[in-house]
């Protein structure tokens, strides 16, 4: 399966007004080479394997696997990940016809906030709400895998 997105800084909270959920995740990679990341989700009661390939297209496209596994062996797969986890508030919200994902990172990521739309194809176009900040798509810092590696508090601005 290829996924389409891009991704967006968040300038303000105006998400927070129009936002549908709000949960809490926590995450881990046991791979982060850009060819193959493995990544170990926690999300609520839930647990997730994904497997995302190489990114191409200006970085708005790759194939992503996911799967649903026991939120216990999450929990374990998470304790033989690559060292710092990433854990974020994801709110769900939806503009138009898409639904925004935005997070707001926590601990050594604390202060970035960013919002991910996913699309049909990499020329559709889609609705910016005014909360839309600077795009960072293809930009590899702002990957999580990256985020995991070299934190987001060890090179801001």
């Amino acid at each position: 399966m290829i996924e389409i997105e891009r991704k967006f800084l968040v300038k303000d909270t105006g998400y927070r007004e129009a936002a549908t959920s709000r949960i809490h995740l926590v995450q881990g990679f046991l791979s982060t080479d850009p060819d193959r990341t493995v990544r170990i989700r926690c999300i609520g009661e839930q647990g997730f394997i994904t497997i995302k390939g190489k990114t191409f297209g200006h970085g708005t496209s790759r194939a992503e696997w996911e799967y649903d596994i026991p939120l216990e062996e999450a929990r374990e797969l998470l304790s033989i990940c690559l060292p710092a986890t990433i854990e974020k508030t994801r709110y769900q919200v939806p503009v138009g016809e898409h639904t925004f994902e935005v997070d707001e990172f926590l601990k050594e990521n604390q202060g970035l906030v960013l919002a991910e739309v996913e699309l049909s194809g990499e020329a559709e176009d889609f609705p910016r709400p005014s909360w839309l900040g600077e795009e960072v798509t293809g930009k590899p810092e702002y990957y999580n895998s990256q985020l995991s590696l070299n934190p987001y508090s060890k090179w801001k601005k």
